[in-house]
């Protein structure tokens, strides 16, 4: 099957789910933001193993056309540390995190630019599957701080692993920074226990969750450096940015701690 079939396929088989019929629009593009858009809203359950085939098939050269980044072919900034612009789920790398919201079921609003979208909807419905039976079995919401992992499936990574960060509304807070320090470190242990060699951290909690980025990236890479030191772990982090803004905020702290 070509990329357009499969598309259509994945639409049709989604639409019938739902038990809708619309009209599909003709062009490439708008296909595509249909059938995210029924990604995205899916909620989870048992499917069929062609769609599972089929989507796999059409994600995995989704993900290839978008181009991937092999934590083999960067450099480090310093020993083990790596900062790196784009698109979290174009990386290769033992795990990616996610910045995720206490339900842990990714993002249920069509389209939408956050993180938590783009992971759900390259990695596949398995995805939010998986999340579901860890949620069910844990039976409350995920806390702020903690993390939990799971196989990233059509993503080029290993694992991602889901952290829910604290969210700032108002001044900032010495807990709201306690609980960010604990995303970090709750990832950064549950990568080891799993045998995780490298793990790319997005900027958590920043953008919508409103924690201020100067402060979020000085947590970051202090949390990082202090681990890493204390436990002697070689593992290796990748410092992912999207936002130009981003990418001079760590460039300038990680350079100041190159000079200390």
């Amino acid at each position: 099957m070509t990329q357009a079939e499969r598309r259509a396929f994945l639409i049709e088989y989604l639409l019938s789910e739902r038990g809708e019929r619309i009209n599909i629009p003709a062009d490439e593009y708008n296909q595509k933001r249909l059938l995210r858009s029924l990604f995205n809203i899916r909620m989870p359950r048992e499917t069929s193993e062609d769609f599972l085939r089929i989507q796999d098939e059409y994600l995995q050269e989704e993900n290839r056309r978008k181009g991937i980044t092999d934590i083999a072919d960067l450099q480090p900034v310093q020993d083990d540390i790596y900062l790196w612009q784009g698109d979290i789920t174009t990386l290769k790398c033992g795990a990616i995190v996610n910045a995720a919201n206490s339900q842990m079921l990714g993002c249920f609003q069509p389209c939408h630019g956050c993180i938590d979208n783009a992971i759900h909807t390259f990695s596949g419905i398995q995805l939010r599957r998986d999340c579901n039976e860890i949620m069910l079995r844990q039976g409350f919401n995920e806390p702020t701080g903690q993390a939990k992992i799971t196989p990233a499936y059509n993503l080029p990574c290993q694992y991602v692993i889901h952290t829910v960060g604290p969210i700032v509304s108002g001044r900032l807070t010495e807990k709201d920074c306690e609980l960010l320090k604990s995303c970090y470190l709750s990832c950064l242990k549950l990568a080891e226990e799993n045998g995780v060699e490298s793990i790319a951290f997005c900027c958590i909690s920043t953008g919508v969750f409103g924690f201020p980025q100067r402060e979020a990236a000085r947590i970051a890479v202090d949390t990082v450096k202090v681990y890493k030191t204390q436990t002697g772990s070689s593992i290796k982090v990748i410092f992912n940015v999207f936002k130009n803004e981003d990418l001079f905020i760590y460039r300038e702290l990680l350079a100041n701690e190159q000079q200390i």
